[in-house]
Formats: structure tokens, C-alpha cells, sequence
């Protein structure tokens, strides 16, 4: 890969842990909204499960992308 595709890659996997850490920042604000939806509040705690996981998933993808595309930086 040239420099400029694992820059760009490097990049892409900063992106991804930061929308990792912004789920998890965001979650606390947003689940009292959907609760008060009467069709998902019996679903809280599935639906906060699948946002906390979705939050795992992008900052684990995004590290690891950085970790990978770092070392071939240098």
C-alpha cells in the first residue's frame, strides 16, 4: 500500500474511535428520549445492550485500524 492509502487509513481508524467514544458519551442523553417511546420501553435495556456494543465495536475497529496502519507508517 502506498503512504497515502495508510494515511488515509490511519485517518479513517482516528474517525472510528472517535464515534466510538461519542456513542458512548451520547447514550446517557438519548435513552430517556426513546424510553418515553411507548413502542421501545419495554426494550430499554436491549436497546441500550445494542448502542453499548455498537460503541465497543467502532472504538475496537478503530484501534486496532490505527495500530495496524501505524506500524506501517514508521
Amino acid at each position: 500500500m502506498s503512504d497515502n492509502k495508510r494515511t488515509i487509513q490511519f485517518i479513517w481508524g482516528i474517525l472510528l474511535l472517535s464515534m466510538g467514544i461519542g456513542v458512548f458519551y451520547r447514550i446517557p442523553q438519548v435513552m430517556p428520549d426513546i424510553a418515553k417511546i411507548e413502542q421501545f420501553a419495554s426494550m430499554t435495556v436491549y436497546i441500550r445492550f445494542c448502542f453499548y456494543l455498537i460503541g465497543i465495536l467502532l472504538i475496537g475497529g478503530g484501534t486496532k485500524k490505527i495500530y495496524a496502519n501505524y506500524k506501517k507508517l514508521k
